[in-house]
């Protein structure tokens, strides 16, 4: 990735006629390319940070979109969308289970259930107030999401929706506001 540090390299490569190796330890071109190399490094680790933050969105379009792939690229009915919402908030469930029946009686939770019970209530909170998905319900929308390669950029050509556990519908965009 270091676009930054290869253009001031090759600049400097080509001021010095090739000899990068004959810089002054506090010369102007060496300090150049330590800037270059620290805004690399400083941009490589916001963009390792924003793909850790999107993947759980990237995780349940894929999801979703396996869903779509098996009716066919067609639309699902409402009742089969709820019915792929409750399958993707209890996806942790059975390995919660299985983390709190490993654990020895008296001894406190381990991190991983911790975590575990987290995102099965954070999941389960969403699905009461308003489960955030791509619209399913529309041919058009479903044929779109049956065509996603995995990034984050095709997302936004999608309709999403917002899906209550009581059935009210609301559209949303993308990306979402705090979630």
């Amino acid at each position: 990735m270091a676009r930054t540090l290869d253009k001031t390299r090759k600049q400097i490569a080509k001021k010095r006629n090739g000899a990068l190796d004959a810089l002054h330890e506090k010369s102007r071109d060496s300090k150049r390319l330590h800037r270059a190399q620290i805004r690399d490094e400083r941009l490589e680790k916001i963009a390792g940070a924003r793909r850790k933050k999107d993947q759980p969105l990237l995780a349940r379009a894929a999801f979703f979109q396996d869903a779509v792939q098996q009716n066919g690229d067609k639309a699902l009915a409402f009742d089969a969308i709820q019915a792929k919402i409750k399958e993707f908030v209890q996806q942790y469930d059975e390995e919660y289970g299985e983390v709190k029946k490993n654990r020895r009686p008296g001894r406190p939770a381990s991190t991983r259930e911790d975590l575990l019970k987290l995102k099965v209530a954070a999941l389960q909170k969403e699905h009461r107030d308003g489960f955030y998905l791509p619209d399913l319900s529309t041919e058009a929308n479903a044929q779109l999401l049956s065509r996603f390669e995995g990034s984050w950029s095709y997302l936004t050509s999608l309709a999403w929706v917002k899906v209550s556990a009581t059935g009210t519908v609301k559209p949303s965009s993308f990306p979402p506001q705090g979630l």
